[in-house]
Order: structure tokens, then sequence, then C-alpha cells
């Protein structure tokens, strides 16, 4: 029997341990894509205790202390940082199989040198060692960064914020490169009830005034080159339901004028609308050499009633099963017609989509510019984000797609304790590839082997974002 989450944790062969031991582990960190607050690390805010730095924002624990029947006052409510973090502990002890186990104790090993497993009966002692070792040198947000060899970080931010925190960061000359990504949500919710008051908002940051298609994106340009000066490599979105069908400008135009007039737009309306931006957006990005990120398939808001009570991104989304393969190839095609498809990264959120993703990816390679994997299938997201769902999207891109490509592992996390997530995608890269040499199906030799996982865990995503 093996000892638990020891050295060799998730590594079955030889050539696994020896992949991840001799190559993987040290490797510095690229986390393109996170949700982590800019201002926390220009402060270098350092967190009381526990319940502060890894339950304060993180719905994949509330969704999983809600499952055990914690009542709420103990999850985003009034209760006592200690009670929250006892309901936390009674709530993993009982998590077999579910991936919050593993993170939950790479971070305490990683972070805390705690081995003990956590649970109720150990609570109390691993949140007072915890707590005194985050008062540490090394335990403030950027020491916790620095522990885990983080280079570069990607934040996500709207278009109308003022990037003060980043350029700060970059004024000081942090030696971590932390980066804005441009996320224009809210310019194409054309559904949404704050639609019309937030192109308010972004005219007066952008200076346009916003009353057609034109106007819209002339102000985003504009956001988007302050970005640009700022850092910004990586644009993001996230794709859900209809979000293409063909438009001309007109037509996207007399939807806007509708909706700023407070109509409510129809389903292919708010397909059109965003289709069309979403086209023109991707274009923009493609001559300013920027990176389009598409997040697809939540299902958001399920529960209206805890909607009301605690707004969005609480822990009430799940993944879609809707058919969207000729929705994405006209987008992509829409771009890839003038020759300006950017490079792509597509985020499926339901495991099923995995097979059609990459196989869409392979129609838009073709590229001038000699760019390795310019359509990216990324890593298991979100639900996928756990060993049978990294195992299944790192298949399917050995199998369709070609594997050597992949940019690798992101946190999409707003915890600074989440970059032990890396450790564990690449063990699970390390064991895979591990299988197929031991199973006789690829070659045993050592130096290109090495130059794979050096390039899946770091590389490639060094050389895709240009950085």
């Amino acid at each position: 029997m093996k000892a638990f989450m020891d050295a060799d944790f998730l590594l079955k062969t030889q050539t696994a341990k020896m992949l991840y031991h001799e190559t993987a582990a040290a490797l510095p960190v690229i986390d393109f894509h996170n949700h982590l607050n800019p201002e926390e690390i220009a402060e270098d805010v350092r967190y009381e205790n526990m319940t502060q730095v890894w339950l304060s924002g993180d719905h994949y624990k509330w969704r999983a202390m809600r499952a055990h029947g914690v009542p709420e006052r103990l999850v985003t409510g009034d209760g006592g940082d200690y009670e929250k973090f006892e309901a936390y502990a009674d709530t993993i002890g009982h998590a077999i199989g579910n991936p919050l186990y593993h993170w939950t104790h790479l971070e305490l090993q990683r972070y805390f040198d705690v081995t003990t497993p956590l649970k109720k009966e150990t609570a109390k002692e691993i949140w007072e060692h915890c707590n005194e070792r985050l008062q540490a040198a090394d335990c403030s947000v950027r020491g916790l960064l620095k522990q885990q060899r983080v280079e570069v970080l990607c934040t996500t931010d709207d278009p109308a914020d003022d990037l003060r925190h980043h350029l700060a960061l970059k004024e000081e000359g942090f030696e971590i490169l932390t980066l804005p990504s441009f996320r224009p949500e809210k310019a194409l919710g054309i559904e949404k009830e704050d639609f019309a008051e937030y192109l308010t908002r972004l005219s007066e940051v952008s200076g346009c005034t916003i009353n057609t298609a034109a106007d819209l994106l002339k102000a985003l340009s504009q956001r988007l080159a302050f970005f640009t000066e700022a850092g910004c490599r990586v644009t993001d979105h996230s794709i859900e339901g209809r979000f293409f069908v063909p438009a001309t400008e007109k037509e996207v135009d007399d939807i806007l004028a509708k909706r700023l007039a407070g109509g409510t737009p129809t389903e292919e309306e708010c397909g059109k609308y965003r289709g069309y931006m979403l086209s023109e957006l991707g274009k923009e990005y493609a001559r300013k050499g920027l990176v389009m990120q598409l997040h697809i398939g939540a299902l958001r808001n399920n529960s209206a009633r805890m909607f009301r009570f605690l707004g969005p991104d609480t822990g009430f989304d799940s993944m879609n099963d809707f058919a969207y393969a000729p929705q994405l190839s006209a987008l992509l095609n829409a771009m890839d017609e003038e020759n300006l498809l950017p490079r792509t990264i597509l985020y499926g959120l339901n495991g099923n989509d995995y097979d059609m993703l990459t196989a869409m990816a392979g129609n838009f390679q073709s590229n001038g510019e000699g760019i390795r994997g310019k359509v990216q299938v990324g890593t298991a997201w979100w639900f996928m984000d756990q060993i049978d769902g990294m195992r299944r999207q790192m298949r399917s891109l050995m199998s369709i797609g070609l594997f050597s490509t992949f940019i690798g592992m992101l946190t999409d996390s707003r915890s600074f304790l989440s970059f032990p997530r890396h450790e564990y995608f690449r063990r699970i890269l390390c064991d895979l590839v591990g299988d197929l040499v031991e199973e006789g199906a690829y070659p045993n030799d050592e130096e290109s082997l090495k130059e794979l996982v050096r390039g899946i865990c770091y590389g490639n995503a060094k050389a895709y974002f240009s950085l």
C-alpha cells in the first residue's frame, strides 16, 4: 500500500517518476488565467487566518460544504472564522475522490508542511499551526506566490478598470510579472439588466459616445490599447447559449438601439449582437498580437433563490450540454476569412465536447507566422479540473490534435493558495506519458520525453503568450 500523497503521488511508473522529479517539479509557473485580486498583490496583503486565505471567495469549497449539509452562515454568512474552518475540515474529511481533497492536502503540504489528513478531529491542531505559519515573512501574498515559483500571472479585468495596481507593480519592478487580461463580458451581455448602465461607464472611461456598434468597438479598442500598454497579452470571454448568428453591422446597430431604448432583445438578436462583437473584437486582437480565450458552456445562476440572496459567482453555476459546434465554426471562420483569427484557446466545460473541440481547432491551425498550436484546446476547466477530466482532455488532444504543442495548466482561481494545482496537473501529465512509454506505445527516449514535458509545463506557454 502506498503512503498517503507521498513524493510519488499519482506517479505509477518509473518513467513517470523520472519525468516529474527530474523535469516537471522544478519548472516555474506561468498562470495565464486566474481571478486573483491585483490589489492584494500590490499591497502584499497578509492574512490573519486560514479562513481568510482559504475559504473566502472559493465557490468550489462552498459547493462541497453545502452538499455536506453545512448551514449557509458557516459557508458565506456571519459565522466565526474557526467555525467555518472546522465545517470545511469536516466536509473535506468526507470528500473521498473529490479533487478538493487532493488540492487541500497539496496546499497544506506545500505551504504549511502539514501531512496530517484534515478532518474535524484534526481541525484545531491544523488551524493553530497554519495560522502561526501565515505570520512568517514568506507567507504574505507575494511570499506565497514566490514559494510556488510563479513567474507570470494574468488576472481577469474589466475594460473599464483603471489597472492602477498593475501599473504600480510594473513601476515597482515586481519580480513576478503580473499582467491584466481584457474581459469585455459586460459589454457583450446585451441581455443583462445593467447593460445600458455599463455602457455609460465605459463611455465615460473611454471618452467615446456609444450609440452604435462602431462606437462601442471604438471605445473597447481605446481601452484595449490602454491594457496593451500595461502589458496585457490575453483576452477572455465567457460563451453561453446563442453566441453566433451571422449579422450585418446595420442589424447590430438596430439591436443595440432597441436595447438602449429599453427594449428586450430576442435570443436570436442576442446571438447576432454577440457574434458580431466577438468576431470584430477577435480581429482587433489579431492585429495587436493578443490571445483570445473562449470559455464555453457554463450554465449560470441556476438557483434563483440563492442568486437573489448572494449574487453571481457564489457556487450555483454548472455545466451546460448544448450543441454549439456550428456556432463555434462560424465564429472562428468569420475571423479566419480575413486572415485575422487571433491565437485562440477553446475551453470546454463539458467533457463530452473535448473531441469536437480538438477537431474544430484543427480546422484553423494554418498560419504564416509559424505559430505552433495556434488554436488550442485549453486544459480541463472547472468541473473537469480533476484526474479523470485532465486525462480525458489530454487523451483527446493526443488522439485528434498535436499534444506536443499543448500550453498546459492554469488555476482559474481566486485563491493565492491554489498554485499546487500546477503540480497536480504535472503529476497527471507525467503519469500519462509514462504509461505510453512503459506500454511500448512511445519510445523511451529520455531527452525527447523531458523536452515534451518541459514544453507542456512551461515553454510552450512562454512562447505562445510572447513572454
